[in-house]
């Protein structure tokens, strides 16, 4: 007999709300809830594919542990106790630096993800941290850090209020919105054309989202910063600038951009100056308008640059912090307001990686330097001996895969909690494998702090815990444990450890609703089934809805969330400015000193011109990153992994469609099948992320099929944003030429790899 559950999708950013159809324990069919307060019913693919990705028979169901040479299966005590025994020596001997922690993407996609790392890293002590962050988004944290002293105070824009929106380096068509949570970004931005208003998309391809905007810029790729800087100077030139409130450094950010006039970048850019102008006339002009940058506009050279001219563009048209520009979230778990001010500011390079002298950005080294960090000696510092991954797969994610996977190899110890064993966890002495996601409670803390509109939802497990499975929640707090030299201690004590401690601070902040109070009162007070619970009902109840312990009657809390199974709306994105502000300064800081200092840089880009042809990456509606590719619905169709060139260059080039084309770059060499298309402009060639499924020990029976090709492979992780240490994935320069098809593996050898 069959029955529904809720449940949020943690597949991609949009968050939407699932209706689940269960069968015994297994998921049947999922459709999207027509009652969530925020997705009101929609669906994409990846959704309505819930039920396939979380049956996934590839799935590990118990714990691995490395015995000689093999990864075998264990009790989950058998696991930790490996895990203790191989961890606390390192830190012992060569100190908490020798650690290295990687976490993935999926990490903020699920409530283990948010709670826990942030214990782990403090209890371990190691700075060798690197996340998917630079890879991806560090750009804008950097940007945001700098111009509002916060790098997780990062304005959206009011897409359901604007009545212009400019989007640059992003596809949320085929992405479903990133650092943006906005369940059916497709409908969202079809309601704007249909209200009248104005979409321009910036991107060197002809995206399923360029094709709905009213004017789309093939800029050519890397140059973004420039063009957008141009703009940012008609708005002075022509005396359009209004700016938001609560901002300095106007007048001088004035002189710092006068060499950037549009005719002084149009060729750079390949985009007439006179377009420039009337791109920067049309943002002013409009009644509300909003610039949204992502990843096309990251992972480039000056990503801090374009990240932090997508904010400037916003404050010189007196459109951010206002309804129909771009607006600060308030999530309904974060600290409650405190009193508008000077804060503390945001610093870069506190501290530097041991081989090549990066520096930190948000307490995160590059992940492009993970490898170098393990396999490179050097006089100063221990490098990283024992590796703890959580739900990161670097190998496939950052640059250099095969350099990566030969370090991975030479680790004392490594420790992954991964649901697969893939072609990064494959290396690990340990595997902690979680639960399907119908088996977990889902909140999101990450992505309700960049929604579109203000909501807060919970989901408990559709299904229960199966026998022999281990919550996620619990597996990271046993993980933090056994790493800290607490193994063997109860896992409740990190949930009381944390509720202990954030109590203790808030009874002592003036601006706290339970200033004054006491904390064991107050912990005694909390509701919940399970210590994450318990953590979820404390921040509710602290933050800036919260019911402040029952100051605040009307206020939020876990037991009133459970009692709204569809979400609570919260309302509409708010003016918020100057509370959120925690510069030095109290003020928004147009033009902080590092950004000053990258100027020169982006000057000297004026007059570079790229030779040959230059990479960009693609995102595919059915995939998120590496993960989907092991689901047979997810994958096929256009979800593929071909090289996209033009047709004049695959002409010029002797290239054809269906056949086999070689890339090569700085890192190395890939061969993949090519498809002619002029979606791509001339002189760039485009290869999607998070394929290369075709290393042996992994155990991923449907990725290994079709295992396309691992676009990172091309770079060789020299190429860096030198503010936040995000690697260089776009406008690459790379050679393409015909090529062979690589032989196909024989029945023995593909056995041989999935086993």
């Amino acid at each position: 007999m069959s029955r529904t559950a809720l449940r949020i999708c943690p597949l991609c950013e949009a968050t939407c709300g699932l209706t689940l159809t269960i069968e015994g324990t297994r998921v049947t069919h999922a459709r999207g809830d027509r009652d969530d307060v925020f997705s009101r019913g929609f669906i994409c693919p990846k959704g309505a594919s819930f039920g396939a990705v979380d049956s996934d028979p590839d799935r590990l169901r118990t714990p691995l542990v490395r015995r000689d040479g093999e990864l075998r299966e264990a009790t989950w005590e058998e696991a930790f106790d490996a895990v203790a025994a191989g961890v606390r020596p390192v830190v012992e001997r060569h100190g908490p630096n020798s650690v290295g922690v990687v976490l993935g993407n999926p990490n903020v996609h699920t409530m283990a993800g948010a709670l826990y790392p942030a214990v782990l890293l403090a209890g371990l002590g190691t700075r060798s941290v690197f996340t998917a962050s630079t890879v991806d988004q560090m750009p804008k944290h950097v940007s945001s850090g700098l111009l509002f002293g916060d790098a997780n105070a990062i304005p959206v824009p009011d897409l359901d209020r604007t009545d212009h929106l400019l989007l640059i380096g992003a596809n949320p068509l085929e992405s479903n919105g990133s650092l943006c949570t906005a369940p059916d970004f497709p409908g969202k931005l079809k309601a704007l054309k249909a209200r009248g208003g104005t979409l321009v998309v910036i991107d060197p391809r002809r995206t399923r989202t360029a094709k709905l905007a009213d004017r789309h810029i093939a800029v050519r790729p890397g140059t973004d910063a420039l063009l957008l800087a141009a703009m940012a100077w008609v708005l002075y030139d022509e005396g359009l600038v209004e700016p938001t409130p609560h901002v300095q450094g106007v007048e001088e950010l004035a002189a710092e951009l006068r060499e950037f006039t549009p005719e002084a970048v149009a060729e750079a850019c390949d985009v007439e100056a006179g377009v420039i102008r009337t791109l920067a006339r049309e943002l002013a002009a409009a009644p509300t308008a909003a610039v949204y940058g992502r990843i096309g506009s990251c992972t480039v050279p000056h990503g801090t640059l374009a990240s932090w001219l997508v904010d400037v563009l916003n404050i010189l048209t007196g459109n951010l912090d206002r309804p129909g520009g771009a607006l600060f979230p308030q999530a309904a778990t974060d600290k409650a307001p405190r009193p508008a001010g000077p804060g503390r500011g945001f610093d870069l390079g506190r501290w530097h990686s041991r081989v090549s002298r990066h520096p930190e950005a948000k307490g995160e080294l590059p992940l492009s330097a993970l490898a170098e960090e393990i396999d490179t000696a050097t006089e100063e510092g221990e490098p990283v001996r024992a590796l703890i991954a959580v739900a990161a797969n670097p190998v496939l994610s950052a640059p250099d895969g095969d350099r990566l996977d030969k370090a991975l190899d030479s680790l004392d110890f490594m420790v992954s909690v991964d649901p697969y064993l893939n072609e990064t966890s494959r290396h690990a002495d340990v595997v902690l494998p979680p639960p399907p996601p119908s088996q977990s409670p889902h909140h999101d803390f990450a992505f309700n702090t960049f929604a579109v509109r203000n909501q807060v939802r919970y989901t408990r497990p559709a299904i229960p815990l199966e026998p022999g499975r281990m919550a996620e929640t619990e597996i990271l707090a046993r993980l933090t444990l056994a790493v800290t030299g607490m193994h063997g201690a109860d896992p409740a004590a990190v949930d009381g450890m944390v509720i202990d401690q954030t109590l203790g601070k808030a009874v002592e902040e003036p601006h706290s609703p339970v200033h004054g109070g006491d904390p064991r009162e107050l912990a005694g007070l909390l509701t919940g089934d399970t210590g994450p619970e318990r953590r979820l009902d404390m921040m509710l109840r602290l933050g800036p809805y919260g019911d402040g312990f029952g100051t605040r009657p009307d206020g939020l809390s876990l037991e009133k969330l459970l009692a709204h199974p569809h979400g609570i709306d919260l309302g509409p994105l708010r003016p918020r400015l100057p509370q959120p502000l925690k510069t030095r300064s109290g003020q928004v800081e147009l033009l902080p000193g590092p950004i000053a200092d990258d100027l020169p840089r982006l000057r000297a880009a004026l007059a570079e011109r790229p030779e040959g042809l230059v990479l960009v990456g693609r995102r595919h509606l059915r995939s998120n990153n590496s993960w989907m590719h092991n689901v047979p619905a997810l994958t096929g169709g256009s979800n593929r992994c071909t090289l996209h060139i033009h047709p004049e260059d695959a002409e010029r080039l002797g290239v054809k469609s269906a056949e086999p084309v070689r890339v090569k770059g700085a890192g190395g060499e890939v061969t993949v099948e090519a498809e002619v298309t002029d979606t791509v402009r001339r002189g760039v060639v485009s290869l999607p992320h998070g394929w290369g499924h075709d290393r042996p020990g992994t155990r991923l029976s449907h990725a290994s099929t079709d295992p396309g090709v691992n676009v990172n492979q091309l770079l060789d992780g020299r190429l860096l944003d030198p503010l936040s240490g995000n690697a260089v994935l776009n406008g690459v320069p790379v050679e393409v030429a015909p090529g062979t098809a690589p032989e196909s593996p024989t029945v023995t050898e593909k056995l041989t790899a999935l086993t």
